[in-house]
């Protein structure tokens, strides 16, 4: 079976490039679509709603170049409204250019809450039905499949439930391939999604719809007693029925879930779970759910294990971070403290977890601290030399060092590429690649255009030769960030791909004023994946170069025993 073959029992329908880029601060360019719509498909989701040709010619742009784009797996879909009041679809621009995306599916969003169809676009209630009759009629006529989005489902069910269901039967009476109900508001609750999604699939079983009558060809055929049939009539609605649910009230991954234990098959949501206002459902911890937990396939196989790096590829292209605390695929899922849990866990994993973190493509992070204990060391330190045990000396040595490091005010908790550099230096197993031979940074306030700016210089010295570099930046790291990956690129041309991700400063003791220590902790990622350093000083500078130092030396010893690995 090929991969475009594949048939989910929940389909999934990622709408990052259309919800998703109405979040506040994201910002998608062109190319930054295209990167976004290769990682989905190589994430295997079946749909990718990709925007509005008809808003923007930024939409119409990516349409014609993602018509050479070879998906694999994910099919893309063109999004729009329901006809104008007062024009026929044909007459109608926006509709018409959602032909010009060539897609093969169209998403169509309409009215289900009486009080937006009179109130908001000023028609009457059956004109409102005819919009949505009308428009969806035009794309099946066309050759579309015709994804549905009842924008305000529930809201407009709890106000008007004949009326919203109404909505829902003219539209797959038109044709609709699916109808998808929206918590567009995003405060409805679970037990209010599971009897509105159980009300749509009765009425979608009840109905005489095309697409319905072409999922029941088969059934008619078969022998067996009645209620079986209607149970499998049952089954076969819930494939035209789908959700939408916003994170307002922190329940869409919850709704989701709880709509497709109700019987929908078809989950809309983006995978990092930012959009407008609080969000639209996460799919990275919804998919897991649905896979793992309900047994119901989404991806194809195998591409469950990617869900945690293609993440934070998207939120990277996205410019923004994956939650820590994120289900199944946030830096925090699988993070264990408290030395009695990390004891747990390596006798019996699933004493402290509810799934193993390789099926979602994440790490067990034991983190360390005073209170982590002699058998989490031994596990991270595993890692480095598989002969390393709880009683080891290495682990007596670590722990020693550890809570010195810790009195003087670091902290490894939160920074695991810095706590494997310090195992790497107790084992032996450490050669320094590369050594600060000076370093200045200046701060101009302010600039001669009116702004804040800082420049960096650094010599530097790799295998006896030396390098020196300069660069200028937005504040003194930045600026000495930049000057010394310039530095180090003429050696190591793969920290070209290496950024700051986060940075943060923290006081250690206040007491001290301005002569306080400072722990500084710096995230960086290479657009692959993301690691933490940190630094301690009175000097925020030498702190932040401390960790830039760390941050840098671990991406260079990760990608060399890639490479030797790879040899091997």
């Amino acid at each position: 079976m090929s991969e475009h073959q594949f048939v989910p029992q929940v389909e999934i329908f990622d709408t990052t490039l259309r919800d998703g880029a109405q979040g506040e601060g994201i910002t998608f360019s062109v190319q930054d679509k295209i990167a976004v719509a290769r990682a989905l498909d190589e994430l295997g989701v079946a749909w990718i709603e990709a925007g509005n040709p008809g808003s923007n010619p930024k939409d119409m742009e990516f349409f014609r170049l993602a018509r050479d784009l070879g998906l694999r797996t994910s099919k893309l879909c063109a999004f729009g409204a329901t006809r104008k009041k007062g024009v026929t679809p044909q007459e109608d621009m926006n509709v018409r250019s959602l032909l010009q995306a060539e897609t093969e599916a169209i998403v169509l969003f309409g009215k289900s809450w009486d009080l937006h169809a009179t109130e908001v676009l000023k028609v009457s209630l059956e004109e409102n039905l005819a919009m949505i009759r009308e428009t969806i009629a035009f794309f099946k006529d066309a050759g579309k499949t015709v994804i549905y989005d009842a924008e305000h489902y529930f809201d407009g069910w709890k106000a008007n439930p004949d009326y919203a269901l109404s909505t829902l039967q003219t539209a797959l009476e038109a044709g609709a391939d699916r109808i998808v109900l929206c918590d567009t508001n995003g405060g409805s609750f679970p037990d209010s999604v599971e009897e509105g999604v159980t009300q749509a699939i009765r009425l979608a079983a009840r109905s005489a719809a095309p697409a319905l009558k072409a999922l029941n060809r088969g059934i008619e055929s078969e022998k067996g007693n009645e209620q079986g049939n209607e149970a499998a009539l049952y089954e076969l609605a819930g494939r035209l029925v789908g959700i939408h649910a916003h994170d307002d009230a922190g329940m869409a991954s919850a709704n989701s879930v709880l709509a497709v234990k109700a019987g929908a098959r078809h989950v809309q949501g983006t995978l990092v779970g930012f959009g407008e206002r609080c969000g639209n459902a996460a799919l990275a911890a919804i998919v897991p759910s649905l896979e793992l937990k309900l047994n119901l396939r989404c991806l194809p196989e195998g591409r469950l294990e990617r869900i945690s790096e293609l993440t934070r590829r998207v939120a990277e292209i996205a410019n923004v971070a994956v939650p820590d605390g994120m289900p199944y695929v946030g830096s925090h899922a699988f993070a264990h403290k408290a030395g009695m849990h990390a004891d747990g866990i390596l006798k019996i994993r699933r004493s402290f977890e509810h799934v193993d973190p390789a099926r979602v493509g994440n790490d067990r992070r034991f983190l360390m601290s005073e209170v982590g204990g002699r058998s989490a060391i031994a596990e991270r330190a595993k890692k480095i030399d598989p002969s390393i045990t709880k009683d080891h000396p290495v682990t007596a040595a670590v722990a020693a060092r550890l809570k010195t490091l810790e009195a003087d005010g670091w902290q490894f908790e939160g920074a695991d590429a810095s706590f494997e550099l310090l195992v790497r230096r107790e084992l032996g197993k450490y050669k320094p690649l590369f050594s600060i031979e000076r370093y200045r940074v200046v701060s101009e306030h302010p600039a001669s255009d009116g702004t804040t700016c800082s420049n960096a210089w650094v010599k530097v010295k790799v295998d006896g030769t030396t390098e020196i570099a300069a660069a200028e930046g937005d504040g003194p790291v930045n600026a000495l960030d930049g000057a010394l990956r310039r530095a180090l690129e003429r050696f190591y041309p793969e920290l070209g791909r290496v950024r700051l991700s986060d940075y943060k400063v923290r006081v250690i003791n206040g007491n001290d004023a301005t002569a306080a220590k400072v722990r500084v902790l710096i995230e960086s990622t290479d657009g692959e994946s993301a690691w933490t350093t940190v630094g301690v000083s009175t000097d925020i500078i030498d702190a932040s170069r401390a960790a830039l130092v760390d941050s840098i030396e671990y991406k260079l010893i990760r990608d060399i025993e890639r490479r030797f690995k790879a040899y091997l």
